[in-house]
């Protein structure tokens, strides 16, 4: 088996524990064994993306150090993954990108399973993110997993592929436009009627999330309770 390093992220690291606890759980169910390099930082995504080059280098070249000596890593997020295989190769001229999944794609691409043993008997919508869907091309993937958990209802979200209005610092410099996609998102999801609404990045549940609670306090639907799909592949409830 190759050996698997992970990388939990920033955001999961300070907010979102609970998620790359159940890569493990997923993984190990899976016959893994799993390191967690403890040496390792943020991606430099956030630098990147603000035209802050050589920062996000310094972040790139520590993250190639921290994982030189892995056959996979895996992630809990699209927005990562994609960082590392769509600007690392600019900032640095690394290939580690090449050997970063993105959960889904470590599945069923590396361990080549749909099925990994998970039951979660609830009704379930699912987002796919922009760097999930357009960067790193997921597809169904994520899709295709939670369909094989024992007891969960899936319905469709309407309008799935139209962004949640987050992108990082976007959400920060355009707020006007960004809160407008996000009641559009919340709006879709409450309709549903899904107790929980699923995604691929804790960063854009952390937005959805938000625009959620908002409309709890509003006359209508009650909206779905935000969860990382890697959470609900790790239960057994």
């Amino acid at each position: 088996m190759p050996r698997v390093g992970l990388f939990i992220t920033c955001v999961n690291d300070a907010l979102y524990p609970e998620t790359p606890k159940a890569v493990v759980r997923i993984l190990e169910r899976l016959g893994y064994d799993v390191d967690f390099p403890a040496a390792q930082t943020c991606c430099g995504q956030m630098h990147a993306n603000s035209g802050y080059r050589e920062d996000a280098a310094a972040l790139a070249r520590s993250f190639e150090q921290v994982f030189a000596d892995y056959d996979a890593i895996v992630t809990p997020s699209g927005s990562c993954a994609a960082m590392t295989r769509d600007q690392y190769p600019h900032l640095t001229g690394t290939d580690i990108g090449r050997r970063v999944y993105e959960l889904s794609e470590f599945l069923l691409d590396v361990a080549g399973t749909e099925d990994v043993g998970a039951r979660f008997p609830h009704t379930v919508t699912y987002h796919p993110t922009c760097h999930g869907t357009r960067a790193l091309g997921l597809g169904d993937k994520p899709l295709r997993l939670l369909r094989a958990v024992e007891g969960i209802t899936l319905v469709d979200l309407p309008a799935a592929d139209q962004c949640c209005g987050f992108g990082g610092t976007f959400a920060l410099k355009n707020t006007e436009v960004s809160s407008a996609m996000l009641a559009d998102k919340c709006r879709h999801a409450a309709g549903t009627g899904a107790e929980y609404l699923a995604a691929a990045d804790n960063s854009c549940l952390t937005h959805i999330g938000g625009g959620i609670a908002r409309l709890d306090h509003q006359p209508g639907p009650r909206g779905p309770r935000p969860i990382h799909y890697a959470e609900i592949l790790a239960s057994r409830a």
